[in-house]
């Protein structure tokens, strides 16, 4: 039990360390993106959480962490955008981070999240 919450909050801290490096995006450059879809928009909320309701468009990070250089673009300047639930979350980190370690430049953090998108009454998708 204690590596699991030695693991949890290492975690916890390395994505905090990570929160302030990408620029923040707006809701609604996200939409004009999702619509024009112009990015790669990474929802990394929980499996139930993507399945409920997404960003039209969005992958979910669950299902394409363990293959995701097969899921981005051959263009490392592509615009990534990661979100979780609202700005209080860190799981977006996990996204951007690895994006970044495999050479992304444009990685963007939507940090309204998935909370700010549906208070704000924009259009979702769920899964299947």
């Amino acid at each position: 039990m204690k590596k699991i919450i030695a693991l949890m909050a290492t975690a916890l801290f390395a994505a905090s360390v990570f929160a302030g490096e990408f620029a923040d995006i707006s809701m609604k450059d996200v939409q004009a993106d999702a619509a024009a879809k112009s990015a790669v928009i990474i929802d990394a909320n929980s499996p139930a959480s993507y399945k409920a309701g997404h960003v039209p468009g969005a992958l979910s990070w669950a299902e394409i962490k363990g293959d995701l250089a097969a899921k981005l673009p051959a263009d490392k300047n592509a615009l990534i955008i990661a979100y979780c639930g609202n700005p209080h979350c860190p799981a977006y980190a996990q996204a951007a981070v690895a994006a970044k370690k495999l050479g992304y430049t444009n990685i963007k953090h939507m940090a309204d999240g998935i909370d700010g998108w549906r208070a704000a009454k924009l259009p979702t998708e769920s899964a299947q």
